[in-house]
Formats: structure tokens, sequence, C-alpha cells
């Protein structure tokens, strides 16, 4: 990762992540007979997520992806309401034989409303991982599922697989991940938080981390993956924080089938407390009035801004290893989502 020294700290850039598997797509990409149709629905008016359709499609351009944006709603027409025709415009995409992946462009109504649409998107052309399968399989660790299950409607009831490294076991393949979350995990790879020492599954044991935010599709997915990781973790929210940890191997019978995942703890720490423990602090509040405190900062870790205002102030740079976004990387990771689920529906035709 390129980085620039800056005061005691260092600001860091995460185009060096991002062409990493730029180049990774590149290769997959070339051993396809097609390229994979990502269509992306934009039914608001927001200026963030217009911003957001527009970078996903100049990075798929660039690749050699065939990305159709459909405009609906207020983004069509301002006379027309906040997601008008949205859910319709799912279920065509559902129907369409030839998309592999749909990208839905939220918020549009509202945490309740948008969650159900999320369910609406197949999970075969889920690229967002938003959809209750996957969350199902990244809240429980399961990492690699049977591509037929995709079908069913009901959670898997058997031993989920399990690998000593991070390959698919025969005849599986890899769960879909949220792609900010994982973008963030992968940024922490890069940056050496993750220690390639230990065992696949717990390289992120021994660090504590604070994430500010608990969404469902941003903070809670996060702060579940790095504690499925093995790290220890404060997830902050409005009204409350919570301690994630990572719950033991368990021997008996009756829990065989559950993988060691993360619980949760009632947290009696304050926000103070919990940055001056923290080896990371990644931030997602989607507003530019919050600022994390500097001071209250632990001496050389790792901050992570994710929200599309900045979350930390300029002096972050004096004390901390500053990422001031993440995403380009985000995007490396729809696109590897949609490769996979292009190749995950071969195997299911099949």
């Amino acid at each position: 990762m390129s980085a620039e020294p800056c005061g005691k700290g260092i600001l860091l850039k995460a185009d060096s992540i991002a062409n990493v598997f730029r180049d990774e797509i590149r290769v997959t990409l070339a051993t396809r007979s097609r390229p994979p149709k990502l269509v992306g629905i934009l039914a608001t008016s927001a200026a963030p997520s217009k911003f957001y359709a527009e970078f996903t499609q100049k990075q798929c351009v660039a690749l050699g992806f065939d990305f159709v944006l459909k405009r609906i709603g207020a983004a069509a027409d301002p006379t027309l309401g906040e997601g008008d025709g949205v859910e319709e415009a799912i279920i065509e995409a559902n129907e369409d034989e030839s998309v592999d992946g749909i990208m839905v462009y939220y918020p549009i109504f509202g945490v309740q409303q948008d969650h159900y649409l999320q369910q609406v998107v197949s999970p075969f052309k889920d690229v967002e991982g938003l959809h209750f399968k996957f969350h199902y399989n990244l809240y429980h660790n399961i990492r690699y599922l049977d591509p037929k299950s995709l079908i069913s409607s009901v959670p898997p009831t058997s031993a989920p697989a399990v690998a000593i490294e991070d390959q698919p076991p025969q005849g599986t393949v890899k769960s879909i991940l949220p792609c900010t979350p994982l973008a963030v995990v992968k940024c922490l790879e890069h940056i050496g938080v993750y220690n390639k020492i230990l065992p696949y599954g717990d390289r992120a044991y021994g660090k504590i981390v604070t994430v500010i935010n608990r969404s469902e599709v941003v903070g809670r997915p996060l702060a579940a993956l790095l504690a499925n990781d093995g790290a220890r973790v404060f997830s902050v929210d409005i009204d409350s924080i919570q301690e994630y940890t990572k719950r033991p191997h368990q021997s008996s019978d009756a829990q065989r089938r559950f993988h060691p995942h993360h619980i949760v703890h009632p947290c009696t720490l304050s926000l103070q407390e919990c940055l001056a423990l923290s080896d990371v602090v990644i931030s997602a509040v989607p507003s530019a009035e919050y600022k994390v405190k500097t001071a209250w900062l632990k001496d050389g870790c790792v901050c992570v801004n994710v929200a599309a205002d900045k979350n930390f102030t300029a002096d972050v740079r004096e004390k901390a290893l500053y990422l001031p976004t993440i995403g380009k990387v985000t995007i490396m990771m729809l696109l590897r989502n949609l490769l996979r689920l292009q190749h995950y529906g071969e195997l299911t035709k099949a």
C-alpha cells in the first residue's frame, strides 16, 4: 500500500490495494466466454447514490464488464417519487437470464423497506451480499456453500464445510460477502493488521477494533467479520456500545454443526475508553458533523474512514495511520462478487 508520512502518523492510500484486485479481476475476466452483465438500479435523486452509480459504471467500462444503469423514479424524472418502480425493476432483472448481477443504490425508502427490497434480489444476482442467505452465513461464520443451496429458501441445517486455508472444500464455493465490510477487511490485511502466521480464520486475534456504526449494510456485518477472524470488537451505535468476541469451538454433539462465530456482549465502556484501547478504529457515520476526537485515539492506531463524509479531523494524521477512503477497493469487491455469481449460476445450470 502506498503511504505518505504526515506528522507522527501516515496517510495511507487504497489505490495499490485496488490495483491488486483489479489485476486479479482482469485475469479472471479473460477466462470467461462472455463478460458478466451488471444492472445498476438508481431510483433516487440523492447525490451520493448518483455519484456511486456513475463511479461503478466507469470502473465496469474500464475493465470490460457489461454494465447497464437503469434510472427510474426520481432519478429519471424529478416529478416522480423516490423509489417509484424499483421493485418492478428488480424483478425484471431477476427474470432476465442475460443479467448476472444486480446493484441497487440505497438508501431509498428507509431501513425496513430497503431491507425488504434487498431480499427481493435473487441470491444468484446479489453482488452486494445483502440477501439473508449470505447474511446468515456471515453471522454464523459459514464461509463456503454448495451453489445449489441458493435455490432453497431455508438456512443450512447440516454441518457447514470447513477449510484450513482460504480455499473452498471440494463441491463448495465461497459465500458472498457485503462489498464494503469485505473491502475494509482486505485493506486491514494489506496494512498488516492481520497476522499471516496465525491460522486462517484467527488472523485478527489479539487486535482490538472499534467500529462506529451498526447498520445492517456496513457496521454490524463488519464487526461480525472482524470478530469471526479473532478480533475483540467494540460495536458503537447512537444509543449503545456492544462487544463482539468469537465463540470458542464446541465439542458437544448438540453444538458440533455450528462454526465458532461471533457472540455479542453488553459493554459498559464509554466511547473514549474503547478508542483508547483500540488498535483499529473504523467509522462509517453518514454525517459531515460527526468527528472522532483525535485526542481519544491510541498512538499509532489505524483509522479507516468508510463514510462519504470525513468522520476524522485533519489532525488524525498526526497520531494514526489514516486511510481516508476505501471506495476503489469496494468496487473491486463488487466486481469480484459479480464474477463469482456468474460462475455459481453456470455451475447450478450445469
